[in-house]
């Protein structure tokens, strides 16, 4: 540890002060001695393999039930219910688009809950309440009641993704994050896969009770997300200075290591209003709306219509089900691959953008005439570019946004309002468009250009600032001068900080 850090520690100027709040109780506990607890390199890789393997597994089983649950409406509708409901014209894409709609808006409030709900009781508890919604979809008869139970999904499931990645990044410092995000996003490459094979012997129960085969695949997973919800409640811990799971010291290194993760003063852990304010005046969350808008939009267009795009390939719908397995597989390892490299090369740029060019050489092989194994050959770019790059997407700006409310707020806001591709994406992909869907694809391609032209622009944007920070950093040391900022001073700045750099 720097003498310097010593010195802020030894003074007591970055100790928790009190709080009636959950969320600030995550910063350090009183009684975190001075100095953290020396832990060589293998007991430190025991105690985060000790806390991977008591958050990681839950925290995926939920977030897999949780895209199983949005997205099998797109092997539902090859299972009648496009003919049971009478689902003619755009109606279908509108019960899609209702579903994104209260997801985005609820996403930022929904986080703004953890500091009133503790995390082992809120998200168990919105689970449990989709789970239920996704089971009454299974009985629904109607149009209008298909629009109304997919609102009230959004609405329960908002909570869940923004929730969890803010949650992480209070346990994990932010060059070990992706892989962890990785881990929690790859359950939704495996819910792709699960679908496929789900929907594949379900499709086999119609008749039973008197329903057809895509209502069973809404009841059935529905209950399963049900239980899933009641063993989280048992299983779910809260924030690291009160897991019980862990010892004293090994609570204390923890919270010793994320606090001084990005700053050598710790970070800002109380609310106050200029961190919402902060959040629309920054301007790298802007530009990384445009590369999450770039991503999210492939993402949930090859999610919801992967099926019916295999249909048109002239394949039967129990075969369509089954071929959209093996693309999932492929991006799932590919997801883990990268994960664990940006996060050992403390780089996320470059592998978001090699995934960027996997998307655009799938939708150029899709909207192309190429013959049908060869555009199911591009559906594996597509569907790994799209799902490989997410945790890297999420990541990048949670490793350079420092303040917890800060973080709160600006990753739920990235979120919740680049989710709204996800509306435009439940659009594009039309059934008079079929076979070629040249218009869902192109607009496609139109979002992945977003994306190739503006991480570039974030990397030079974030080296120039860096650059400048250290041309400052050495003429004050060549100089022999000390900052001219207090601890506070620093810790409100955050990001902003001269001594914070951004991750490229």
């Amino acid at each position: 540890m720097s003498p310097s850090l010593e010195k802020e520690r030894g003074s007591g100027s970055v100790q928790k002060q009190a709080s009636d709040t959950q969320l600030e109780n995550a910063g350090p506990m009183n009684d975190v001695a001075d100095a953290p607890p020396i832990l060589t390199p293998e007991q430190e890789k025991r105690l985060w393999r000790k806390v991977d393997l008591r958050l990681m597994p839950i925290l995926s089983l939920m977030y897999l039930l949780s895209f199983m649950d949005r997205g099998n409406i797109g092997n539902a509708k090859l299972d009648g219910l496009i003919t049971q409901l009478d689902l003619t014209g755009n109606k279908y894409n509108i019960a899609l688009t209702m579903f994104f709609i209260p997801y985005c808006l609820f996403e930022c409030p929904a986080n703004l809950l953890l500091k009133v709900f503790r995390p082992s009781r809120w998200l168990p508890g919105i689970m449990v309440l989709w789970g239920v919604v996704m089971t009454l979809m299974g009985l629904v008869k109607t149009y209008p009641e298909l629009v109304g139970v997919r609102v009230c999904l959004g609405v329960a499931e908002a909570g869940l993704f923004p929730g969890v990645v803010y949650y992480l990044t209070l346990w994990y410092p932010r060059h070990m994050l992706q892989y962890r995000v990785g881990l929690f996003f790859g359950a939704a490459t495996i819910a792709g896969a699960f679908s496929g094979l789900l929907a594949f012997g379900i499709g086999y129960m119609t008749g039973v009770g008197h329903l057809e085969g895509w209502s069973w695949i809404f009841i059935l997973e529905g209950i399963a997300t049900v239980v899933v919800a009641i063993v989280a409640f048992f299983v779910l811990v809260d924030f690291p200075d009160t897991a019980k799971f862990l010892t004293s010291e090994e609570r204390a290194f923890l919270i010793w290591k994320k606090k001084f993760d990005n700053s050598s003063v710790g970070e800002e852990e109380h609310f106050a209003a200029r961190h919402v304010l902060a959040v629309f005046t920054d301007w790298q969350i802007w530009l990384h709306l445009l590369v999450y808008y770039s991503i999210i939009a492939p993402l949930y267009g090859i999610t919801l219509f992967l099926p019916t795009i295999i249909e048109t390939f002239g394949y039967s719908t129990p075969i369509s089900q089954l071929l959209t397995v093996p693309p999932y597989i492929v991006a799932t390892i590919t997801l883990l691959v990268f994960a664990q490299y940006s996060d050992k090369l403390k780089l996320r740029s470059p592998f978001i953008y090699a995934c960027l060019v996997f998307l655009l050489i799938g939708y150029s092989i899709n909207i192309s005439k190429a013959p049908a194994g060869v555009k199911y050959f591009g559906t594996f770019f597509v569907v790994t570019g799209s799902y490989a790059a997410f945790p890297g997407v999420v990541a990048w700006l949670g490793n350079n946004l420092s303040g917890q409310y800060k973080r709160a707020v600006g990753m739920a806001f990235h979120i919740g309002i680049g989710n709204f591709s996800g509306a435009i994406a439940a659009n594009i992909y039309r059934s008079q468009d079929s076979p070629r869907f040249i218009l869902g694809h192109g607009l496609e391609l139109m979002f992945v250009g977003i994306g190739l032209i503006t991480v570039p622009i974030l990397v030079l944007l974030y080296k120039r600032v860096n650059a400048s920070r250290d041309e400052a950093e050495r003429l004050r040391l060549a100089r022999g001068e000390k900052l001219q900022l207090s601890a506070q001073a620093l810790r409100e700045l955050g990001d902003r900080a001269p001594d914070f750099r951004y991750t490229l």
